[in-house]
């Protein structure tokens, strides 16, 4: 095996040998290595309110499905009496060497399934030598995650996810920001210009945002405050209702908003925060020409996250923007939306290699990233097994999710004939 990092003849084969040997002695992995049984377990370790806006869908849970479906629709088809001794994982992407092609996907209001769940996450990432997407609605300031995942690697790859607020003031900030924590790519989120209708969260009445869950990108930046304080000036204050869950939600407030507790309780700031974060979060009039003013606020690679169309994607081509995720949000946007895996067959065939495909939404195995890879995927971007294994066991837990899945990309690779995942296509695969 070459030492470079090139060759990863032994990922799969490490990674069952380590928890074969422990077996030996009686100890079975904390995170379980199919995805069945750690959605499972990762759903009785979490609360109602966790549960339901990581885990939940919208509307009827017909998209998550047709994820699933779209994928079991394409088959696998080994070649054998093939030299796959020495298999090669590693990618390039906008400039940085990877030895994998996948990354951790952001998951917003990520704290409800672990206490600033983005730095562990940053950890397990960094760990892993994999990109994170961190999230614009974490539960850490991005430069808290940076930080945490330069003291596990120097230069540790990351990447920054932005939900364009109303006020582009916040932007530039954000994207300021980012450029300076080391962002290698700023990916642009699409979809969510509105929250799509999803009732597990309803159902409980829960938003975690109103909590002040999910808004520490904004807290943590003053333009955001400046904004706020502009807000309160003139404002006449409501008196709100007193209510048991009124009182929760102000705790919340106050625990999640920097400052001292006691003064976060009775000081207007803090829900004056998340009133302005609810007003402001994100514009249903973002259009093609805010994305060439992002153009103009930076000279990182733009990534355009929730591509399902290949006519988006062959505008985004034609305004040189440098990539796309395709995906409908793991699911949680449109009831009854087309599959990432059948939206990316069409769209790699209308780019033709034009900009770099990732994918995201359903994906959940080693397998299943073969498959996107023979598919066209440039790279896969992971978001529930991680945050189910972060539910389980912090750090340690999201590093073991992706990292079982990265041995079964390396085992699939092997046993299917193949030893470089940037050779792969679809003659290694048969539509069913």
């Amino acid at each position: 095996m070459r030492h470079n990092g090139a060759m990863t003849s032994s990922i799969g084969r490490a990674r069952q040998n380590e928890i074969y040997r422990a077996g030996i002695h009686g100890r079975s992995p904390s995170i379980p290595t199919d995805f069945a049984t750690l959605e499972e377990r990762a759903r009785a370790a979490m609360s109602a309110r966790g549960w339901a806006y990581i885990a939940g869908g919208a509307g009827e849970g017909r998209t998550m499905a047709a994820n699933r479906d779209a994928l079991d629709r394409w088959a696998i088809v080994p070649r054998v009496l093939r030299d796959t001794s020495e298999r090669s994982l590693q990618i390039e992407l906008f400039g940085q060497t990877l030895p994998a092609p996948i990354l951790f996907s952001p998951v917003g209001a990520g704290a409800l399934a672990h206490d600033r769940a983005d730095v562990h996450i940053g950890h397990a990432a960094a760990e892993l030598g994999l990109p994170y997407i961190f999230s614009n609605q974490g539960c850490a300031p991005m430069e808290d995650v940076a930080a945490e995942m330069e003291s596990v690697r120097q230069g540790a790859p990351r990447w920054f996810q932005l939900y364009w607020s109303t006020d582009d003031r916040l932007v530039r900030s954000l994207v300021s920001r980012a450029e300076k924590m080391g962002a290698a790519a700023i990916v642009v989120t699409l979809d969510t210009t509105m929250l799509g209708w999803r009732p597990q969260d309803l159902n409980l009445g829960s938003l975690p945002f109103a909590r002040a869950e999910g808004i520490d990108q904004y807290t943590s930046d003053p333009t955001f405050w400046e904004i706020v304080s502009e807000r309160l000036k003139g404002a006449v204050a409501a008196k709100p209702e007193v209510s048991i869950g009124a009182i929760k939600t102000l705790l919340s407030i106050a625990r999640n908003v920097p400052g001292d507790l006691r003064k976060n309780l009775t000081a207007p700031e803090p829900r004056a925060a998340v009133e302005t974060f609810l007003d402001i979060y994100s514009r249903p009039s973002l259009d093609w020409d805010d994305i060439l003013t992002l153009r103009e606020m930076t000279d990182l690679p733009i990534v355009l996250k929730g591509v399902l169309h290949p006519d988006d994607a062959r505008k985004a081509v034609e305004l040189g923007i440098d990539g796309i995720v395709v995906s409908n949000h793991g699911g949680r946007q449109v009831d009854g939306s087309i599959s990432s895996t059948d939206a990316l067959v069409d769209i790699v065939d209308a780019v033709k290699g034009q900009l770099k495909i990732l994918v995201d939404s359903g994906f959940y195995t080693g397998s299943d990233v073969f498959k996107a890879l023979a598919l066209g995927a440039d790279a896969v971007c992971i978001g529930r097994p991680h945050m189910y294994g972060l539910a389980l066991n912090g750090a340690d837990g999201a590093r073991d999710a992706v990292a079982n899945i990265l041995a079964e990309l390396d085992l699939t690779l092997g046993l299917s004939g193949h030893t470089d995942v940037n050779a792969l296509d679809r003659s290694a695969l048969k539509r069913l």
